[in-house]
């Protein structure tokens, strides 16, 4: 069992008798709503950790994944599914990292990290740096040309708008190039597990969001701002496909937690 968590940030956060989990949506590139009252991502986000309390405590991990698949799936609608079969841009589409009590095992299903103890463990979709590296390029070659400055990107980041069909093109390879919850198969292996040792004093599931993954949620913060304050449209050191838009205090969602095991 688990002890208590002793930090954690933002909803995407899970934590059962059995489970601890991250989970974070997807960010939508389709106009098409699975249901009005969410972008797909967060849609798929409430599913999953709907799955995740009804779950088993002792499943496996392959138990775990074509459970949350089936269950996202079941809450398409029948009439969709031949479009969300050749569209997975359209799907209800989430990352997650969990972590088994019973099995003492860390999941990574899709684009999450983790730290066990200090080791950093990360699970990076294949395409993501060069497209991130694209848009980096762009928007600088916008700002030297002065057909753009960094005031304007954050406003309107036509650097993004321009990999916009990169990242769609690179959704084709969602569940089989790498893996995501989104109601479909999922390759496993293109998941990866993680076996906690009984010496593990300390576990850090996250999203995503954290540039730089720290033992502590301050640390992780603090390197997160000094990130925004020094680059934020990540185009220098640390290189997203976005950057911290005007008005918004990250360029992504960000979900922590720390817990003894």
């Amino acid at each position: 069992m688990a002890k208590s968590p002793t930090t954690e940030a933002e909803d995407g956060i899970v934590a059962t008798d059995g489970f601890i989990a991250v989970i974070d949506g997807s960010t939508s590139k389709s106009t098409l709503r699975l249901t009005p009252n969410a972008t797909n991502g967060r849609y798929c986000m409430t599913l999953i950790a709907e799955y995740i309390r009804q779950a088993e405590k002792n499943m496996t991990c392959r138990e775990f994944c074509c459970g949350a698949s089936a269950y996202v799936r079941s809450h398409y609608p029948c009439e969709l599914l031949p479009r969300l079969t050749e569209h997975p841009e359209d799907r209800a589409t989430a990352s997650c990292v969990v972590y088994c009590m019973e099995r003492h095992e860390v999941w990574m299903v899709g684009d999450c990290q983790c730290l066990v103890d200090n080791a950093l463990y990360e699970n990076p979709k294949p395409c993501e740096e060069a497209i991130a590296g694209k848009r980096a390029e762009t928007a600088k070659k916008m700002i030297e040309e002065g057909t753009a400055t960094l005031s304007s990107l954050r406003h309107d980041d036509t650097a993004r708008k321009s990999i916009l069909a990169d990242l769609v093109a690179s959704m084709a390879g969602q569940n089989v190039e790498y893996a995501v919850i989104d109601g479909f198969d999922i390759p496993m292996e293109k998941v990866r597990i993680i076996s906690v040792p009984c010496e593990t004093k300390s576990i850090v599931l996250a999203s995503d969001g954290y540039p730089f993954l720290k033992p502590t949620l301050a640390e992780s913060e603090q390197a997160l701002q000094t990130q925004l304050r020094s680059d934020p449209l990540n185009i220098g050191r640390y290189k997203a496909t976005k950057g911290c838009m005007e008005g918004s205090n990250s360029f992504d969602d960000r979900a922590y937690i720390r817990f003894e095991p």
